[in-house]
């Protein structure tokens, strides 16, 4: 298949959305025919990590093709972001892309993101939205002014039974924004719109109409077993949001569907833009890119949110590519990949050279068909967690913890506190069952935590870089 000419980029990234939360994809218990549609019409990479269970961290790493600790930024709300750490936005405005942003962007603080970094960044077009509250200066949160522009109270709907209708929800503000975008005359010039929308992030508040939709009754609940409390306390050290608690406790199936919820909106203000853009025209020449910045733990193990854990609820994402006669259809692709891989994989479709510095792999050769399905595109993964969530959130003093995945086995190392799990995930999908301390496990403990030792020395030092400023 041939690229197409200097196709457009429309990249939508939700904000702490599972890998399984599709239902094309295995879920029988979501509403995501949108999604369904592009699973069967493009190519989905069903094993795809994050580089940090962290917004900030996450985000810093897929926007700069780098490991979160090798740009430097692993702090969630960082005060500023290295200066020697280029986005792929600035290098595809570089090569002639209009760029656009719609919604969070968190790459260091929210309330720091100025006007002058905002244009070495690449964009032209910036339409900023963090959390949905009104609880920003007025023309420094564009949602926010949206919603008083249309005379309704945001806070006052948070907090009303209805919640936020979904007519004035942040998802469907930034569907109108985008479509706005779509709208614009810019000749022959390409464009890359990068769309955040801040759902199903916490709290799980989903307007009414859509949360009518969802029966907790009907859930399936999370992944969970009683010996998990027990695991969990021995490892309350390092950093969480939540105690493990059983799930009954804290209405876990009613979480799960709201959840659920969220991601139905989701879904239904993506098919507008979708039928926008074809309405457009444009269409034929647009790569689509759907994914998330993390998971969501959603009660498994007990736990709800986010923080120094590795399960695959919160590390493993959704990554669907959609582009007829680019990206093959109904193709589900199976091995290792990192979110770190759409930096290089984006700058390749782009028709623009990957920088020897980047760290992603493009997964070119997979969208189109020069790999096979089973070919694997890593041999592990890697995730960080370098004292990511400040002591307000967690209420603990900063944890430095990593994460190692092979194909079967997963090693997660609690640096600063001296402890690990080691899960077989071809017999323990959900990691129940930690071969830590289990005799027959020690060899290939020790195997795993020399690979890791090795790939955090190769991947993350950059001694002699000038380019990467100094920690």
């Amino acid at each position: 298949m041939a690229s197409p000419q200097r196709p457009n980029i429309l990249w939508y990234c939700t904000d702490q959305q599972r890998f399984d939360t599709i239902g094309a994809l295995g879920n029988p218990h979501v509403k995501t025919p949108t999604l369904d549609r592009l699973v069967r019409e493009g190519t989905a990479f069903t094993h795809t990590y994050c580089q940090s269970p962290i917004c900030t961290p996450s985000r810093a790493s897929f926007m700069s093709g780098l490991y979160p600790s090798r740009v430097h930024n692993t702090r969630n709300g960082n005060a500023t972001y290295p200066d020697g750490a280029p986005l792929i936005s600035r290098q595809l405005a570089d090569a002639g892309y209009d760029c656009g942003l719609i919604g969070k962007f968190h790459l260091q603080s929210s309330g720091k993101r100025t006007e002058p970094r905002i244009r070495d960044d690449g964009f032209r077009y910036w339409k900023f939205s963090h959390a949905p509250r009104d609880d920003w200066p007025e023309g420094e949160h564009d949602y926010a002014d949206w919603v008083r522009e249309q005379g309704v109270d945001l806070n006052a709907m948070r907090e009303s039974e209805d919640r936020v209708p979904a007519e004035f929800h942040q998802t469907t503000w930034a569907t109108t924004r985008a479509i706005e975008f779509l709208s614009e005359d810019r000749g022959d010039s390409p464009w890359m719109l990068n769309i955040n929308v801040y759902d199903p992030h916490p709290p799980f508040i989903p307007p009414r109409e859509y949360a009518e939709k969802f029966n907790a009754d009907d859930m399936p609940g999370p992944h969970f077993e009683t010996s998990d409390i027990e695991a969990q306390r021995k490892l309350e050290d390092a950093d969480f949001q939540t105690r493990s608690e059983d799930p009954d406790d804290f209405g876990g199936r009613q979480i799960q569907a709201d959840y659920y919820a969220m991601i139905a909106l989701i879904d239904d203000q993506f098919a507008r833009l979708l039928a926008a853009l074809e309405e457009s025209g444009q269409a034929e020449n647009t790569i689509v890119i759907f994914t998330s910045d993390h998971g969501e733990t959603l009660g498994d193990h007990g736990l709800l949110y986010k923080g120094c854990r590795f399960y695959e609820g919160l590390t493993r994402v959704p990554l669907i590519f959609h582009a007829p006669g680019f990206v093959e259809a109904g193709r589900q692709c199976n091995g290792l990949t990192e979110l770190l891989d759409l930096s290089a994989t984006i700058l390749e479709m782009a028709g623009l050279s990957v920088p020897d510095e980047h760290q992603g792999h493009s997964l070119v050769p997979w969208l189109t068909g020069r790999k096979l399905d089973d070919e694997p595109v890593r041999d592990f993964v890697r995730c960080e967690y370098f004292d990511a969530l400040a002591a307000e959130f967690t209420g603990g003093n900063g944890t430095f913890a990593t994460m190692h995945r092979t194909e079967r086995y997963k090693l997660n190392l609690y640096h600063s506190i001296d402890k690990g799990e080691l899960f077989d995930l071809e017999s323990d999908p959900w990691e129940h069952n930690n071969l830590w301390d289990a005799p027959e496990a020690q060899s290939i403990k020790n195997e795993l935590i020399l690979q890791s030792f090795h790939a955090h020395v190769n991947l993350t030092t950059d001694v002699g870089s000038e380019r990467i400023a100094p920690m």
